[in-house]
């Protein structure tokens, strides 16, 4: 029996599940405009450990969504993950953030391509483009009226992801179809994390970094 803790932090979500053999059994999550997570990750942990009556130690693995996204939403996720698993010596599975939320998708629009957005600020997004056979590259894209013109003259297209809800007015092409106020979730990762985890497909924990795909840029305090 595998106990596996999800932790997404990647975008305003701060979301923790916990599996049992690739089945989830609780969760605990919350979108806040404030990004809440340094105050609520702890907690949401603790509470669904102490929910199962389970103790760090007693997981067989940690996973992490390991982004793109907020760089401080990742910092805090992944910090987190990797101290747990550190102290209590339980292996560490890494997610891909946009991966984990187009498995979420597929079998609710099986026919369709799916891009998952995550916002990026103004007109420009994170995101990549899923289908049956393959995935894209994760690219950082800003949008406009041509924005995946190639793509769409294929056959329906899935824009989903706080990033979408900015690009409905933009992406007007026919086979352009939108699902909004999806926030990515810990519950999303656990198909992924049980894969990893039956392949042994771990990350060093004392090395791991998250993929931020642009390099932080801090900005002025006005």
């Amino acid at each position: 029996m595998a106990w596996i803790l999800g932790i997404e932090t990647a975008t305003k979500s701060c979301s923790v599940a916990l599996a049992r053999d690739g089945h989830l059994v609780a969760v605990k999550e919350e979108v806040s405009e404030n990004y809440s997570h340094s105050e609520q990750l702890t907690i949401f942990i603790e509470q669904l450990l102490q929910q199962e009556g389970l103790k760090v130690s007693d997981l067989d693995a940690i996973a992490v969504s390991s982004g793109p996204g907020s760089y401080t939403g990742l910092r805090i996720g992944v910090s987190t993950a990797k101290g747990l698993c550190y102290a209590s010596d339980v292996p560490l599975i890494s997610v891909s953030t946009l991966g984990a939320m187009a498995q979420a998708m597929k079998d609710k629009y099986p026919e369709a391509q799916l891009c998952p957005m995550l916002d990026a600020r103004r007109m420009e997004v994170y995101c990549a483009l899923y289908t049956k056979s393959q995935a894209s590259p994760v690219v950082a894209k800003i949008i406009d009226e041509d924005s995946f013109a190639e793509e769409l003259a294929q056959g329906p297209l899935l824009f989903f992801g706080d990033g979408a809800d900015k690009c409905q007015d933009v992406l007007t092409h026919t086979n352009a179809h939108f699902e909004l106020g999806v926030y990515p979730s810990a519950t999303n990762m656990i198909p992924l994390a049980q894969d990893k985890f039956q392949n042994q497909d771990f990350v060093d924990v004392a090395y791991f970094e998250p993929f931020y795909l642009k390099d932080f840029v801090a900005g002025v305090k006005k």
